[in-house]
């Protein structure tokens, strides 16, 4: 059983002709088309390709799933099924630095309201008693406990520094109001803008500080979701501890 491959030149396949690196059909007359000899840029980028010599000359390139023959006009390099992912960005950066920085001056100022009452804030006796409106025991403790949290929770992730223990801090406050405030006959619990928080402390938390930040050069910086894993399993074991432990 013969192939097109075993085909001879003058049954209408490829033979070589004597003018070096051309390929003529038919084995006389026609067009011709060069094949680059010289592929080390392509295997570079896309593996070895493997070049048939015959009757008909085939480009074989490796993980896809059609040969294409001499004549076609073929740039590995332009393949769109040999493109790269979208590489991380300055955009993310930016985008993240926008979010540490909201978080940190939001939770910076809830903080220093319910442990100073700065900025109309309730105070530690405010604090101490709306504490003790939600059934929590140890209001006073529990009370400095929440706005340390904030405060330190919200300068390291606006600083980009031990991201997961600060974004940890904040969202373990965020999952502990979550679950004082949730009322299943409401909207969203009637827990929206707890639930937003907690959002943007877990997407810190897992992506990351990004790369204008001091913790840039961090293990916690290069393994992100690892180390998000390990404090988000602190952060929502801290607020268990709270809610069960002192209510």
């Amino acid at each position: 059983m013969s192939t097109e491959d075993d085909r001879p030149g003058s049954t209408g396949g490829y033979s070589t002709s004597s003018s070096g690196g051309l390929f003529t059909p038919g084995g006389s007359g026609g067009s011709t088309s060069k094949i680059p000899h010289d592929m080390t840029g392509a295997d570079e980028a896309f593996g070895q390709y493997d070049f048939t010599q015959g009757a008909t000359q085939v480009i074989k390139a490796p993980g896809l799933s059609n040969d294409v023959d001499a004549d076609d006009d073929y740039d590995p390099f332009d393949d769109p099924r040999r493109r790269e992912p979208p590489a991380w960005h300055g955009g993310a950066d930016l985008g993240l630095l926008v979010l540490r920085v909201t978080l940190a001056v939001l939770f910076v100022a809830h903080g220093v309201q319910h442990l100073f009452g700065w900025l109309n804030g309730p105070g530690i006796g405010g604090t101490e008693k709306m504490l003790a409106g939600f059934g929590f025991d140890q209001t006073t403790l529990l009370a400095w406990l929440n706005g340390v949290s904030e405060i330190l929770g919200g300068v390291l992730i606006g600083l980009g520094l031990f991201t997961p223990a600060g974004a940890a801090a904040i969202l373990g406050v965020m999952a502990c109001a979550i679950a004082v405030k949730a009322d299943v006959n409401l909207f969203a619990a009637g827990a929206e803008l707890e639930i937003v928080y907690a959002a943007a402390a877990f997407t810190v938390l897992f992506a990351g500080p990004g790369r204008i930040s001091l913790d840039r050069h961090t293990p916690w910086y290069r393994k992100a979701p690892t180390f998000g894993v390990i404090f988000l399993v602190i952060a929502l074991g801290a607020a268990a501890g709270v809610y069960y432990g002192l209510r």
